[in-house]
């Protein structure tokens, strides 16, 4: 700083030390002009190593989560042998000789309807005649059950279908 090489300012306690550049030589426009150039330039080439920097670390992304070739022959291996044992199984299926005819398959179904509207008529009939006796009855309902011995379809987690 004695020197003239470098200048310094005082703030307070401090002291900052800067180089001084009125002995640097000046620029021309033409050199700033060039240097703006070259500053555009880098920034441009900056952003595409950015732009493609980003792309390669998604790609490398997508393939640190893929499936490598030994997982992948394992899990096809294991596909292929799930195949075989579902066509094994159809087979098994088609070749059975105790197949259920339409007609049966119709019977059945008609009186599974048949039994499924008496019992919700019959549950109907037994939830009116046990409202009316609960009407006069003293007690709660769940008290009424008990002392019956009244099990409901409730309390089994049976549901009509």
């Amino acid at each position: 700083a004695q020197q003239g090489r470098i200048r310094e300012k005082a703030y307070g306690k401090q002291k900052i030390y800067f180089a001084d550049q009125e002995q640097l030589p000046a620029a021309s426009d033409a050199e700033l002009r060039s240097l703006d150039e070259q500053i555009a330039a880098l920034s441009a080439k900056v952003q595409a190593l950015q732009q493609s920097c980003r792309q390669m670390e998604a790609e490398l992304k997508d393939l640190n989560s893929s499936m490598t070739t030994l997982e992948m022959a394992k899990e096809l291996e294991e596909l292929r042998k799930d195949c075989r044992s579902y066509t094994e199984k159809l087979e098994r299926i088609k070749s059975a000789t105790n197949h259920v005819s339409p007609e049966e398959k119709e019977k059945v179904c008609s009186e599974q309807q048949l039994y499924c509207k008496e019992w919700r008529r019959r549950k109907r009939m037994a939830t009116e005649l046990l409202d009316a006796i609960l009407e006069g009855y003293p007690k709660s309902k769940k008290q009424f059950f008990e002392e019956v011995g009244i099990e409901t379809d409730e309390d089994h987690n049976v549901k009509l279908p």
